[in-house]
């Protein structure tokens, strides 16, 4: 997924709080896309009587009234009971019919060595077109 942000990290206090090795820089961060949000982190006191810290971010992200996030009309139908969007069993094992058929007749795998032009199975699919076209081989040499 693409993003488009903005990131200004904040000046190093001129001294730290916490005994702990050096943590990550506070920061801004302005997102324009997807969503719309800003963030604030910075390092805050871990709770208890030790001066250890921990990074928090603190975000404010817009969302448009009337516009559902994902997937909250599906989880709203289905409790609500409304099967406009689901599909019935009987449904999905009819599928699930067609499907086992090809799933039961896999392909056969051929292996081969490699830098060739494939196993010998490939020469028979193709040999009442003419054969494979080999690029390497000179027509003085065919």
């Amino acid at each position: 997924m693409t993003c488009t942000e903005g990131l200004g990290r904040l000046k190093e206090p001129p001294h730290t709080a916490f005994a702990e090795e050096q943590a990550a820089r506070n920061h801004l961060r302005f997102r324009m896309s997807p969503q719309i949000q800003v963030a604030l982190q910075a390092r805050s006191k871990l709770p208890g009587e030790s001066w250890r810290g921990e990074d928090v971010e603190l975000l404010a992200s817009h969302q448009s009234p009337g516009i559902m996030a994902p997937y909250e009309r599906l989880l709203g139908d289905a409790l609500r009971g409304d099967p406009a969007l689901f599909v019935r069993e009987d449904t999905v094992e009819a599928a699930w019919r067609v499907v086992d058929q090809v799933l039961d007749e896999a392909t056969p795998f051929y292996e081969y060595e490699p830098n060739t032009w494939g196993p010998p199975e490939a020469e028979k699919l193709i040999a009442d077109a003419g054969g494979w076209h080999n690029p390497t081989v000179v027509a003085s040499e065919m």
